[in-house]
């Protein structure tokens, strides 16, 4: 099948966002084409909704009935999303002139490309790379994700080093194309996420599953990061931590045990680091997320007995090792 632009939905996902909608519709409505363009609401408590009808009545807007983050949200949203392929994309993202159409050519390239994500720069300072998905994502062995232009908090400028098209192993949340029919043989995101991770859960899945995830540099847009959980929010660290350690757990191919302990020592270090960093907040919220995991441990293992395992997946190296012991900033 050979894709065009009215086989695109783009499905934007809001929560309390009419700011964000206000700024950064005009440029997806602008440079979209004939794709289809839905709101996904998740039960916002603002204006979102009425600034939606006076302003732009012709967006087809989805109401979901409670805010279950985005993994829940999307879920829910895409059972009324018929097109081939969607596109989601945080409402904190600017489109640009002809972002659409390297995405089609790669989708058009071989049938086993079921997901693609553009090149993501930051829409502060569009001459270096965004944190959430750069591009294109990658994981260790103990499941730490960096990206090519982004390994923890060392952000490369963009000066063309990564302008190709390749595979990656995940793509960033921020601007995520997958194809409908392979998200919902997939069974969509992990709803107990909530938040973060999610998609590196869902590409994993679909690794194991023999689909091919992309990246193409020709289409690019700019995010601004963190509209919704702020890199200084505790929770947003508690997310990280637990849903990272149970995306291991669910997927890793083998020597589950050894590397789940492995990671779990790894992100103690990093929570006496936190507390040197007179960031009480931070440690305590890596215990929360390590007790949340325990408790969902033996839920987490039963999905794990019912998902295909694969080999490869994932640089051999520790980053962790690369990055703080043998300084090695970039990809």
């Amino acid at each position: 099948m050979t894709y065009s632009y009215k086989d695109i939905a783009i499905v934007i996902l809001n929560w309390n966002g009419r700011k964000l909608l206000e700024t950064f519709l005009p440029s997806v409505i602008e440079y979209s084409g004939k794709a289809k363009l839905y709101i996904a609401d998740n039960a916002s408590t603002d204006d979102s909704i009425s600034f939606l009808k006076s302003q732009y009545p012709n967006i087809q807007i989805i109401e979901n009935n409670i805010n279950g983050g985005y993994a829940k949200g999307y879920n829910d949203a895409l059972k009324h999303v018929i097109e081939p392929i969607v596109c989601l994309l945080n409402s904190d993202v600017e489109v640009t002139d002809n972002w659409l159409n390297p995405v089609l050519e790669t989708f058009n390239v071989d049938e086993s490309i079921s997901i693609v994500q553009p090149k993501i720069l930051d829409y502060k300072n569009k001459a270096y790379f965004e944190y959430a998905g750069a591009a294109g994502g990658f994981i260790d062995k103990y499941c730490y994700p960096f990206c090519r232009g982004r390994i923890f908090n060392t952000i490369e400028k963009d000066e063309g080093q990564y302008n190709d098209e390749t595979s990656i192993f995940w793509a960033s949340g921020a601007c995520f194309f997958i194809k409908n029919n392979v998200f919902k043989s997939l069974g969509g995101f992990d709803e107990t996420y909530f938040a973060h991770m999610e998609e590196i859960d869902l590409c994993w899945r679909a690794y194991n599953q023999n689909f091919v995830t992309k990246y193409t540099s020709r289409s690019i847009v700019y995010h601004v990061g963190g509209a919704t959980l702020k890199n200084t929010n505790p929770k947003k660290t508690y997310l990280n931590f637990r849903n990272s350690l149970i995306t291991l757990a669910k997927n890793t191919d083998s020597a589950l045990m050894s590397r789940v302990f492995t990671r779990m020592v790894l992100d103690g270090i990093a929570a006496i680091r936190f507390l040197f960093q007179l960031k009480p907040l931070f440690f305590v919220a890596v215990l929360k997320a390590h007790g949340s995991f325990y408790w969902r441990l033996r839920s987490v293992l039963q999905q794990r007995k019912k998902l295909k395992k694969r080999p490869g997946y994932f640089e051999k190296n520790s980053i962790v090792w690369s990055y703080f012991i043998q300084k090695n900033k970039t990809f």
